[in-house]
């Protein structure tokens, strides 16, 4: 078996619920040790997110805490905490998410720590970051979504405002945060020193505006709502068929001239107000009215394969069923299996990081509240 990438890595993550604790989890899946640190009695909040649940955990903290240690301490106890800094002392990475100032007040601020550990990386996650007239606000997902702008460009043009259906601000914090300490992990390595970093999830949750941000920064206009629409290319939406819907994105003129002349509508492509992107986004209100009525006359199936043989992207829009019984998905190996002490076999969403010589890997299933208090 080849060496994983983070083995010399120790990693105490005192975080909780989904930003900390996917990052973390991703450090496992590249091999490094990783201790929860959880309240005893309680452990994270996630085990009480549910149903669903299976032999008493519930399904959504065992999607976010394989290739952990468990432990349960009280750092408020001072016994606890003398625990906790021994395990510190010898830490690689911290990972924390309480509100800014919490840990401090128990000697466990950055500036402590660093007293006894020169070397470590502590990553702070927070609601609004460290600094700033809202640092002490309590930060979630759904409030990060909505100040962020992301549902006021999300949903029907005419609908309310729309949370997107995953929690995309909490995965990309986390998915940030794990970039930081992967970059101070490389200064480390040169240096010798550790350094600190915050990670703010309103901050996380506005970098996934993209286009829509930089389209408002360079012109000063207000991003609007498009439904399954894109406000930079057209077309690049949902279509109605004859029996549901699927998406097509033509991303250049040549894909559109191709998709025209697969509609049997190619004088299309040569009409000015079509023929480039620009003029087809001023012109979209008369040209997707043309191109539905066409795809209205067949099959979501029928319409896939002859978009994909005339190399057109397109796809259908999958229920989350669908995806993981998808041949390529299983092909990919992308559904992770493992044992669970008490629940048995459970499947996990596997990793996008696929390396050549240091795979991502499931060594631990999800561990019970406090599994690992003998070992550790």
């Amino acid at each position: 078996m080849k060496e994983a990438a983070l083995s010399d890595v120790l990693v105490i993550d005192l975080s909780r619920v989904l930003a900390g604790p996917y990052c973390t989890m991703i450090l496992g899946d590249l091999g490094a040790t990783v201790i929860k640190v959880e309240q005893p009695g309680k452990g994270d909040d996630t085990r009480q997110f549910g149903p669903p649940y299976i032999a008493g955990e519930s399904a959504y903290y065992l999607g976010l805490n394989r290739n952990k240690l468990s432990i349960t301490l009280d750092f408020t106890r001072e016994d606890d905490r003398q625990r906790l800094l021994e395990l510190i002392k010898k830490a690689t990475v911290l990972v924390e998410n309480f509100r800014p100032g919490t840990l401090a007040r128990y000697g466990l601020g950055y500036e402590d720590l660093r007293e006894i550990n020169p070397g470590l990386i502590y990553c702070s996650i927070s609601g609004y970051g460290q600094t700033g007239p809202y640092a002490q606000r309590a930060g979630y997902d759904f409030v990060a979504q909505a100040e962020s702008g992301i549902m006021a460009v999300t949903g029907e043009v005419d609908g309310e405002p729309m949370r997107v259906g995953t929690p995309v601000g909490d995965l990309t914090a986390g998915t940030f945060a794990c970039i930081a300490i992967l970059t101070a992990l490389r200064v480390r390595d040169r240096t010798g020193r550790g350094q600190y970093i915050d990670i703010s999830l309103l901050e996380a949750t506005i970098t996934l505006l993209g286009n829509v941000a930089s389209n408002h920064l360079i012109s000063g206009e207000e991003a609007q709502r498009y439904g399954n629409g894109h406000p930079n290319i057209v077309p690049y939406q949902a279509f109605r068929t004859r029996d549901g819907y699927i998406v097509i994105t033509c991303g250049n003129d040549r894909l559109f001239r191709s998709l025209c002349r697969l509609l049997g509508h190619e004088e299309l492509a040569d009409d000015p107000r079509f023929a480039t992107n620009p003029q087809r986004v001023r012109n979209r209100e008369a040209l997707i009215p043309i191109l539905q009525e066409v795809l209205l006359t067949k099959d979501s199936e029928s319409w896939l394969q002859e978009l994909r043989e005339a190399g057109i992207p397109c796809g259908a829009i999958n229920k989350v069923s669908e995806v993981f019984r998808d041949p390529h998905i299983e092909a990919r190996g992308f559904v992770w299996e493992c044992e669970h002490p008490t629940a048995g076999p459970i499947k996990l969403v596997g990793s996008p990081l696929r390396l050549s010589e240091t795979p991502a890997r499931l060594y631990k299933a999800p561990p019970l509240l406090g599994e690992d208090n003998d070992k550790v």
